[in-house]
């Protein structure tokens, strides 16, 4: 986000008015126009504006959307199986894309491959190896 944008955002967080803000400006930089101020100057009133309270809020991640598709389901519910096992030990999404492209192109590493958009045949390979792979983590934690 650019500076003038969180300048503008906390002059609305922090309630100020047109004379109040201007008079900030001239006391922090000199000037009452946010446009003929330096970088540096827009900075020093960002900090100005954190000193009398306001936060920049952090932007939400988008939360991932769940797949329609009963097999893109199983391939991360047995993904997340196997990092709970100790079987996978990243259990993030990228190493889900990892290792599918290893299933599905083994010996192509230029190839990026994510499951949620594998059709069913080249899902049911990836199935196939995590299922193997679950059932080897509970026959090790059974012992």
């Amino acid at each position: 986000m650019n500076t003038n944008a969180i300048i503008n955002i906390a002059k609305a967080q922090l309630g100020l008015d047109e004379v109040t803000y201007r008079a900030l400006l001239l006391r922090v930089t000199g000037t009452e126009s946010l446009r003929a101020m330096s970088e540096r100057q827009k900075l020093a009133v960002v900090d100005e504006f954190k000193a009398k309270g306001f936060r920049v809020k952090p932007t939400p991640k988008k939360k991932l959307r769940v797949s329609d598709k009963r097999y893109i389901r199983l391939i991360h519910a047995l993904w997340n199986s196997c990092h709970a096992l100790g079987v996978v030990s990243n259990g993030t999404r990228a190493a889900l894309r990892e290792f599918c492209r290893g299933i599905v192109f083994p010996g192509n590493d230029k190839v990026a491959v994510d499951p949620d958009t594998l059709d069913y045949d080249k899902a049911s390979k990836v199935i196939d190896a995590l299922k193997a792979m679950e059932q080897r983590g509970k026959e090790k934690a059974a012992l």
